[in-house]
């Protein structure tokens, strides 16, 4: 965890408390690659220093929606996905990167790669056909816009065809994407509000239609500005003095919990304090809708 981590948890565990619900605690860990026992641990014992505490999951699994590891729910994916083999949207899709970047459009230049359809069906709904070898599986998106109201950013209006194309449900090494892992698991989970950076908005979408085409009722939306070097860039493991490892070598709890509050606009001064004070002032209405902030020159002690 960062700094930012830190502002978004925060900012999520203010809003479940003020409105008497319960947070969970779900460990993401689909990328084998880059996720280990240990990190979890670790994002746990930051979040319990902080005194941010959770009703659901952690590496215990305390609940009764478990378990909250997502490498462990394959199965709950495996159901979804077989459902929306039905609906004739899904198809194999064997284009490598190199495929879709050479037909990447001139305008998409934030770094976003909208899939131009190569391996689309012609007609569409229709019957799934196993293919040859390994291949990702690809949801057709219809032209309808996506419209929702996100607690932060207001009035959404997404044109999936325009903003992303036909997104990935499964990798060609049987990898589960996100935006179906998460679709499910809250669904399942019971999960009323998602509270993350303001990166993932486009996300919202994509997940909307998911939860439409599965059934499921989607929840509210609350994406944050995320949380930006003095270099206008969002944080990364590149600054490592804004790690949570390296604050708690020189700041209380209460120090950055204060400071995280005045970044966030919920206290005039970035004055030490716990979580449990803030919630008589925390509210959406003060929350930047500017999709970041950058850190100011100012020293946290």
């Amino acid at each position: 965890m960062h700094l930012g981590n830190l502002f978004t948890a925060l900012m999520s565990w203010l809003s479940v408390r003020s409105r008497g619900g319960k947070w969970i605690l779900r460990i993401e860990d689909l990328d084998p690659q880059r996720s280990k026992p240990e990190y979890s641990h670790l994002i746990e014992q930051d979040l319990e220093w902080l005194g941010l505490d959770w009703d659901e999951g952690g590496m215990a699994g305390h609940g009764s929606n478990g378990p909250y590891i997502q490498s462990k729910r394959s199965h709950f994916y495996e159901e979804a996905f077989a459902r929306l083999k039905e609906t004739g949207l899904t198809y194999a899709c064997s284009c490598t990167r190199a495929d879709i970047m050479a037909t990447r459009a001139p305008h998409q230049s934030d770094g976003r790669i909208i899939y131009g359809g190569r391996c689309r069906p012609a007609k569409l709904p229709s019957p799934w056909i196993e293919p040859e070898r390994a291949s990702a599986v690809r949801l057709a998106v219809t032209p309808e816009k996506i419209e929702f109201t996100d607690r932060i950013c207001g009035p959404q209006s997404v044109s999936l065809t325009e903003e992303c194309g036909d997104f990935v449900l499964r990798r060609s090494d049987g990898a589960w994407s996100y935006q179906l892992a998460v679709v499910v698991d809250d669904a399942l989970m019971g999960v009323t509000e998602v509270a993350r950076g303001n990166d993932l908005l486009l996300s919202a979408a994509q997940q909307i239609y998911l939860y439409r085409l599965l059934g499921f009722k989607e929840p509210e939306f609350m994406h944050l500005p995320l949380i930006c070097n003095a270099r206008g860039l969002r944080l990364s493991k590149r600054d490592s003095s804004l790690s949570m490892e390296a604050l708690r070598l020189s700041h209380t709890p209460e120090e950055l919990i204060g400071y995280t509050a005045w970044l966030a606009g919920l206290i005039d001064n970035p004055t030490p304090c716990k979580p449990s004070s803030l919630l008589d002032v925390f509210t959406t209405a003060t929350l930047s809708r500017q999709p970041s902030i950058i850190l100011p020159e100012i020293n946290l002690k």
